[in-house]
């Protein structure tokens, strides 16, 4: 059994959970999350505790596991503290700003990047160079921050672009002259 998976869960107040075969819904301050998880696993909720068991032992039900359990646990940190990631422009130039429902970022290019903001979403920029993506399901936050920082990814000689607030960017020497 995964060492991980074995960990039960605790379920704060405020917060209400559903499970429904292999549906799980959490209801909480923030907001809401519903998820079907594999059906090789056995949910079940006791007083203020979820356990997470596999039904077989194959390497498939142990891998699931853990990712089970460690799912289940985001989504009831989701709606209780929520999650946020943060990304910083270094560069010339480089600013974002949020405009109703999209993102504008200046990068560079001869036109600026607009980003509509999903569902469930929010962005903000506290400084022009400083991008703060939050929400309550840490998939899609995830997810979000990887696409913005797709826009332009730092490069390794002038460490010029976005990245994560505490991203080391590996540095390259530039081409040696005579």
């Amino acid at each position: 059994m995964s060492k991980i998976g074995r960990m039960p869960i605790q379920i704060p107040s405020g917060v209400e959970v559903t499970i429904d075969g292999n549906r799980v819904k959490v209801k909480g301050p923030k907001g809401e999350l519903e998820r079907t998880l594999s059906e090789r696993m056995i949910i079940e909720k006791e007083d203020n505790t979820i356990t997470v068991k596999p039904r077989g032992t194959t390497k498939r039900d142990r891998s699931l596991h853990g990712l089970t359990r460690t799912l289940i646990a985001n989504m009831v940190i989701g709606v209780t503290q929520g999650f946020e990631k943060v990304l910083d422009m270094v560069g010339v130039g480089y600013r974002g700003e949020v405009k109703g429902k999209e993102l504008r970022l200046q990068l560079g290019f001869s036109h600026d990047v607009v980003y509509p903001i999903p569902e469930g979403i929010t962005i903000t920029t506290p400084a022009p160079t400083r991008v703060v993506v939050a929400g309550i399901d840490k998939e899609k936050v995830g997810q979000v921050a990887a696409e913005i920082r797709a826009f332009r990814p730092p490069e390794p000689y002038k460490g010029k672009g976005i990245r994560y607030e505490n991203e080391y960017v590996r540095r390259k020497a530039g081409k040696a002259g005579k």
